[in-house]
């Protein structure tokens, strides 16, 4: 696994877990599996060494991942989920993700991205399309009855 993410020039963290109590707790809790090695790409699991597995959830890493799972805010707001008509409803929050990490929660709604107005979830996903990783994104969404802007770490 390390020679394998060391020729593509990709950063990784090495967890001994004979060693270390703690890495093996985590790698059980994340994997259900003893068996080494697991690798963790944005919160996907791999158990053992799948090349084929890796490399497409490195491809996948090439493209601007946001963190969250979305909705149109207008379905939402018909359920009684949210009071915002237009947006895309953040359904789901990736642990450590950017949407995470830029303060985003269940139940928000994206209003605009990069200064550009967000209708609906196909909105956020055609603007997020176009994107490339290691931008810093501004983003403005709303919880409750306020309006906040964060920025997004891509």
């Amino acid at each position: 696994m390390k020679e394998f993410l060391s020729q593509r020039s990709i950063p990784y963290i090495e967890k001994d877990v004979s060693l270390d109590q703690a890495a093996a707790a985590e790698m059980v809790r994340l994997s259900g599996q003893r068996g080494v090695p697991v690798t963790v790409i944005d919160g996907r699991v791999v158990v053992g060494y799948d090349q084929q597995m890796l490399t497409q959830l490195l491809s996948a890493k090439q493209r601007v991942y946001l963190g969250a799972a979305v909705a149109d805010a207008s379905e939402m707001a018909a359920k009684g989920r949210c009071r915002v008509a237009r947006g895309a409803y953040v359904g789901k929050v990736t642990e450590g993700g950017p949407a995470e990490e830029g303060g985003l929660q269940p139940g928000d709604v994206i209003v605009s991205i990069g200064g550009r107005s967000v209708q609906n979830a196909a909105d956020l996903e055609a603007l997020v399309a176009h994107l490339r990783p290691g931008l810093e994104l501004p983003v403005r969404y709303v919880r409750g009855d306020e309006q906040y802007d964060t920025t997004l770490s891509l």
